[in-house]
């Protein structure tokens, strides 16, 4: 078959895998799984990490209408094993190692690992943790230890009826003792340095050093 050549479609050769190839309103498109090996062709590791949580990501039926992920780490692990040789294999290696079930978006995944790289300690993703008798909160990353809580806050937070929602979120935390971290777009830039501090300078003051 030849590569295509038109504007605005660049092709490529490859070799592919029965299962690795499916269809998209009649286009034959590669699979979920083996566009993330593709990518690590050209992102960085923390980037195909994104892509990796998302893929892991266990979906929210009520929103989304499934139950299952798009993929699950073995199916991903399978797809290295296929393709050891190929270009982009160690990067997406690498992301595999650090990707992790749980993060809820690609912000939330961003943070974590820029807390990850600044030494602050492993943080639990979006684990049910009760803050008292039918007091349940499921935040992004939980430090238990410290009883810090962190969330990232996207443009949806600004929504009148999601503000009531946060403050009595808030006050949860408050009431068991918790800190919640809040986070935003602007605490991201520059590599996430002020978000760091800001979850930093929390644990410290919770006896962390």
């Amino acid at each position: 078959m030849a590569i295509p050549r038109r504007r605005g479609v660049v092709g490529h050769r490859g070799q592919f895998f029965e299962d690795e190839i499916t269809t998209f309103n009649g286009l034959l498109i590669t699979s979920r799984a083996r566009t993330w090996l593709d990518c690590a062709r050209k992102m960085d590791i923390d980037e195909i990490t994104v892509v990796a949580d998302h893929l892991l990501r266990i979906p929210r039926p009520d929103f989304e209408g499934r139950t299952a992920p798009y993929c699950t780490m073995d199916e991903l692990e399978e797809m290295l094993d296929r393709h050891w040789g190929t270009t982009g294999i160690r990067k997406a290696r690498l992301a595999l190692e650090q990707a992790c079930v749980g993060s809820d978006s690609a912000p939330e995944t961003r943070l974590r690992l820029a807390l990850k790289w600044a030494g602050l300690p492993t943080a639990e993703v979006n684990v049910r943790t009760e803050l008292g008798p039918g007091v349940v909160r499921q935040p992004d990353l939980a430090y238990r230890e410290q009883r810090v809580a962190v969330e990232y806050e996207g443009e949806g937070h600004s929504d009148p009826e999601q503000i009531v929602r946060d403050i009595a979120r808030e006050e949860d935390y408050s009431r068991a003792g918790w800190i919640l971290v809040r986070i935003s777009k602007r605490h991201m830039s520059n590599d996430a340095r002020s978000a760091v501090r800001k979850v930093r300078r929390t644990l410290e003051a919770r006896g962390w050093v």
